[in-house]
């Protein structure tokens, strides 16, 4: 892939981020929640649906969200390993604001484990791997990151929390109502019958159009985030997500003989930076609130650094 491929996926990643960042500092405060509402329950579905008409389907795909798991047990454990042995966090700190605190521990290894797949991921991946293989991006996500999120993360978070909400089916139910899985399961079920050729293309137009407003979207929280605390052990829990998981993974799956787009889609979804759900966690468990935002803006500026370096070595592995 030469400098100029390079840059033609740079050119709207970076265009539609900067164009929601700039409307986030503009427009009133509530549009990025109406525009998120709207992408969650309508967009982001209906666009699902409309990918998964021109998605190769096979039994293989399972290996998606088998990897996902795996890459989260992975991401997890070796946060928990390193804050275990540093000084980043120490549970017999009760100092809510200290580096060593449980909370701070809880968003670490939240921010290790949990990747953006889908805001971020889904233009990434359309970009780089195309709608012919978007099947495993969305099996990836759907069935990996959102239930490992409101699931195991969840779970993680209650761990460290000093005072975790008393429903522990909030969660549960919260992934069940997720429109995106509903709109995952009918489109598969759907996928093979005809429309007519102007709904076909209105409904291809519309899923492009919903990649531009999440990037746009993203562009608009990230506008909204604006302390950067504990960035050293952010840089790590970062290493260990976007970096170490995936390139150890990335062997892995090389020496079992996974490889063209198949292994370019997995191990773009496994180097995605941390997930917004991580804030959202922790926000309502009551974790370390700034070192989520300082995990969640950095990890955005370390994908623009790193995706040259995943493209430079699936050009070497041959991976075209």
């Amino acid at each position: 892939m030469t400098i100029a491929d390079l840059l033609t996926i740079y050119r709207p990643l970076l265009g539609w981020t900067l164009i929601g960042w700039v409307s986030g500092r503009l427009l009133p405060a509530a549009v990025p929640t109406h525009l998120g509402k709207f992408l969650f329950w309508v967009g982001v579905p209906v666009s699902i649906a409309a990918f998964l008409r021109h998605a190769h389907l096979s039994a293989a795909l399972w290996l998606a969200p088998t990897i996902a798991w795996i890459a989260m047990l992975l991401g997890v454990g070796c946060a928990w390993w390193w804050s275990q042995r540093s000084p980043i966090a120490n549970l017999h700190t009760d100092d809510p604001a200290s580096p060593r605190s449980p909370q701070t521990r809880g968003s670490f290894l939240l921010a290790a484990m949990l990747g953006n797949t889908g805001y971020i991921g889904y233009p990434v991946a359309l970009a780089l791997v195309g709608p012919h293989y978007f099947a495993w991006t969305l099996f990836y996500d759907l069935l990996g990151s959102t239930p490992g999120a409101y699931g195991l993360g969840v779970a993680i978070a209650a761990r460290f929390s000093d005072s975790p909400p008393s429903n522990r089916w909030q969660a549960l139910q919260t992934m069940l109502k997720n429109p995106a899985l509903w709109s995952f399961a009918i489109g598969i079920a759907g996928r093979n019958y005809p429309l007519p050729a102007m709904l076909e293309t209105s409904l291809h137009n519309f899923a492009w159009a919903i990649v531009a407003l999440s990037l746009i979207l993203i562009g608009m929280r990230l506008s909204q985030l604006s302390a950067l605390q504990r960035l050293r052990p952010a840089l790590i829990s970062l290493g260990i997500k976007m970096l170490l998981v995936p390139l150890v993974l990335g062997l892995v799956l090389w020496a079992l003989g996974v490889t063209g787009f198949v292994y370019r889609a997995l191990l773009l979804q496994m180097a995605m930076p941390p997930a917004f759900a991580t804030l959202v966690i922790a926000e309502a468990y009551e974790l370390d609130q700034e070192f989520a935002v300082t995990t969640l803006v950095t990890g955005c500026f370390g994908l623009l650094i790193l995706l040259p370096f995943w493209i430079w070595l699936f050009n070497i592995a041959g991976i075209r």
